[in-house]
């Protein structure tokens, strides 16, 4: 009962913010975490962490991941391939990169450095898609670009993260077995089967579950087909993220996944993925803030630069002009939910520092902040361009 209070807060809290957010045309996410900050012990104390809370977070982050994968359109990824991949491949070695070497020479272990740098790698467009579908600009080859690389960037990011936690021992996560090349054929017979029912099981399996005379039968049978790939996924070491996320995309792939997609939306953002955001929030304090404000300037810049110079120069190979490079740019510098999934994920598992977790968050915040100001800013001056 004392929990229902609580998740009484957190649904009035993050709804409350979020719209104060939109309506300041700035994303409703900032306000769901800022949420958790002020409920937490950070401000007023009255939401502590719990295990009920971290159970919801926990299903929010797959039912999130699941939706990311249910909305990644792999016919737009075939289309401008080259484009996407270039885009998105440089955009994530080179915060990889910069943002890695960066925490390195402030002190951290290279393991605990190159996830870091792991986290800055992501992007969440998805603020980017609201800003160009405001200003018509969605079907541009910039809008284009930036969608396309988005897709690649989610698997990319994906694929790295089950990289680094196949190759890092760290946090407990070390596989079925204590055969690291054991544990790495393991994972790779994952990926397989992955395929497989992307492929193959996915469809004949909506298929079936259209035919079965109970409501919601298809959106029960999604659920079952991702949270099974989720589980076997953190089963063979990897993040049950991971498996949801390629869930959602075989899920795209079948005719059912726009009721999929509208059904799932409503079970994961009217009650756990707010929680999710939330929990963040709870983990937050204001302690090492000075401390870490060097950490926090610098990262900040290099999240920025790197995601940007990534976006506008490889756009550019491919005949963009100035400013529609720079429109891509702006377009992949917001990190989002995404990056905030890879962070919990590192937290939870120690894979970098405590002290600093706040501190990171707090980059993802801006960063994520100035993306929609700076794509507005280049869309504008494209615009009265033409």
């Amino acid at each position: 009962m004392h929990f229902l209070g609580e998740l009484i807060l957190i649904l009035l809290a993050t709804t409350l913010l979020g719209q104060l957010f939109s309506r300041l045309n700035m994303p409703a996410v900032i306000g769901q975490l800022l949420s958790g900050i002020l409920l937490g012990p950070a401000i007023l104390g009255w939401v502590k962490p719990n295990e009920i809370v971290s159970l919801f977070s926990e299903f929010g982050v797959i039912l999130l991941m699941f939706l990311a994968g249910l909305e990644s359109d792999l016919d737009l990824l075939k289309k401008y391939f080259k484009l996407s991949f270039t885009v998105a491949g440089i955009g994530v070695i080179l915060p990889v990169f910069f943002t890695g070497i960066a925490s390195y020479l402030f002190g951290m272990q290279f393991l605990e450095a190159l996830f870091i740098g792991i986290v800055f790698a992501a992007t969440s467009v998805s603020i980017s898609v609201v800003v160009l579908q405001e200003a018509n600009q969605i079907h541009t080859r910039a809008g284009t670009a930036i969608l396309g690389a988005a897709v690649v960037d989610d698997i990319l990011a994906v694929i790295v993260l089950s990289l680094f936690t196949t190759f890092s021992h760290e946090g407990g996560k070390s596989g079925l077995t204590n055969n690291f090349f054991l544990n790495l054929l393991i994972e790779v017979i994952y990926f397989v089967a992955v395929w497989v029912v992307f492929k193959f099981i996915a469809p004949h399996f909506m298929k079936l579950a259209e035919k079965v005379e109970v409501d919601y039968a298809v959106v029960i049978g999604s659920l079952v087909l991702a949270l099974s790939m989720a589980w076997a996924a953190d089963f063979v070491g990897l993040s049950a993220v991971v498996g949801a996320f390629f869930g959602g995309l075989a899920i795209r792939q079948t005719p059912q996944y726009k009721e999929v997609q509208s059904s799932v939306s409503a079970i994961g953002y009217s009650i756990f993925i707010p929680v999710f955001f939330v929990n963040i929030g709870l983990s937050m304090t204001f302690a090492s803030f000075i401390k870490d404000i060097w950490f926090i300037i610098v990262m900040t810049i290099l999240a920025v630069l790197s995601k940007f110079w990534a976006g506008k120069y490889s756009s550019e190979l491919f005949g963009f002009t100035k400013n529609e490079g720079n429109i891509v740019g702006a377009g992949m510098v917001s990190r989002g939910e995404v990056a905030l999934i890879v962070a919990q994920i590192g937290i939870t598992h120690h894979l970098f520092p405590e002290d600093i977790y706040s501190s990171l968050i707090l980059v993802i915040i801006i960063t994520t902040v100035l993306s929609p100001f700076i794509l507005n800013y280049y869309i504008k001056r494209e615009v009265k361009k033409n």
